[in-house]
C-alpha cells in the first residue's frame, strides 16, 4: 500500500482535507483556528486562495470567504491585496491562549474522556496492525519521521505527532484506518494534545513513539498498542488538570466581595 500519507507534511494534509457533514463556515474557521493555536499553520504563513481553500475542504467559495472574515474579526488572519497579496496568519500568543481555555471549558470531563477513547481505539488499533504488517522500509520510515520530528516548540510536536501517528496507520494498510485517523486529527487533535505546550510532554511524546517503533519493529502488537494508548492517555489527564485550572481561574473574580474591592 502506499504510504504518500507520511511523506509529506501529515499536519497539514489533515488541516485542509476535505470537511464531513454540511462545511458551514463555522466548521471551516474552526478547522483553520486549531490548525493556528497548535501552530501547524505558522505566523505569517501565506493561506491558500479562497478558491483553493473551498476546493480542498470542498466547500463553497462563499463558505471560505465567510471562515476567512470572521478569523480576520478574532485577529487571526490579516488580507493584503495587490500581486504579493493573500491571507496571511497573524499568531497570537495570548489569544490562541484564551481561545483555547474558552474550548477546553467547552467539553465536560466525560467528554473529554470519550475523545481521548475514541482517539486510543484508533491510533491503538492502527499501532497493533501496523505491528503484525510492517516491512523494514515501514519501519525505516517511521524511524526517519521520529528523527526528524521538532520537539522544540508545541507546534513542531504537533506536526509530529501527526505525521507519525499516520503513517502508523498508513503501515496498518487499512484506508479505513487512514480516514478515521485524518477525521479525528483535525476534530480533535489540537485539543487533545494541548498538552504540548509544555517541554515536559514534547519529551514524553518523543518516548512513546521510539517505544512504539520497537514493538512494531519487534513484531509486539501488544505492546504497540499499550504504547500508545498510554501516549494518547497522558495527554488525556494533562487536559483534565488543565480543565480545572482553567475552571478556577474563571471562578477567581467571583470569590471577591464587593467590600473586599473597596478595601484600599
Amino acid at each position: 500500500m502506499p504510504h504518500a500519507t507520511g511523506r509529506v507534511d501529515a499536519a497539514r494534509a489533515v488541516v485542509f482535507a476535505p470537511l464531513d457533514g454540511s462545511g458551514r463556515a463555522e466548521l471551516v474557521e474552526q478547522r483553520l483556528t486549531d490548525a493556528i493555536v497548535s501552530g501547524v499553520l505558522r505566523d505569517g504563513e501565506r493561506l491558500p486562495s479562497e478558491s483553493d481553500l473551498a476546493r480542498s475542504l470542498g466547500v463553497a467559495v462563499v463558505t471560505a470567504r465567510e471562515a476567512l472574515e470572521g478569523m480576520r474579526d478574532k485577529g487571526l488572519v490579516r488580507t493584503r491585496r495587490g500581486r504579493d497579496g493573500g491571507s496571511f496568519v497573524t499568531f497570537d500568543r495570548e489569544s490562541a491562549a484564551r481561545l483555547f481555555d474558552r474550548r477546553l471549558r467547552e467539553h465536560s470531563r466525560i467528554q473529554l474522556r470519550d475523545l481521548a477513547l475514541h482517539v486510543a481505539a484508533i491510533a491503538g488499533t492502527a499501532a497493533e496492525t501496523a505491528a503484525e504488517r510492517a516491512s523494514d522500509d515501514d519501519i525505516e520510515n517511521l524511524v526517519r519521521i521520529a528523527a526528524d520530528a521538532d520537539s522544540t516548540t508545541a507546534g513542531g510536536a504537533r506536526r509530529a505527532v501527526s505525521r507519525f501517528q499516520l503513517e502508523v496507520a498508513a503501515i496498518s494498510q487499512s484506508p479505513r484506518l487512514v480516514h478515521e485517523e485524518m477525521r479525528l486529527q483535525s476534530e480533535a487533535g489540537a485539543l487533545l494534545w494541548l498538552c504540548l505546550r509544555e517541554q515536559e510532554y514534547r519529551d514524553r511524546s518523543t518516548l512513546a513513539r521510539t517505544r512504539i517503533i520497537d514493538a512494531i519493529r519487534n513484531y509486539s502488537p501488544l505492546a504497540a498498542r499499550t504504547a500508545t494508548i498510554t501516549h494518547i492517555d497522558d495527554a488525556f489527564h494533562w487536559l483534565i488538570d488543565e480543565r480545572a485550572r482553567v475552571d478556577a481561574l474563571a471562578e477567581e473574580p467571583a470569590s471577591v466581595s464587593p467590600s473586599s474591592k473597596d478595601t484600599p
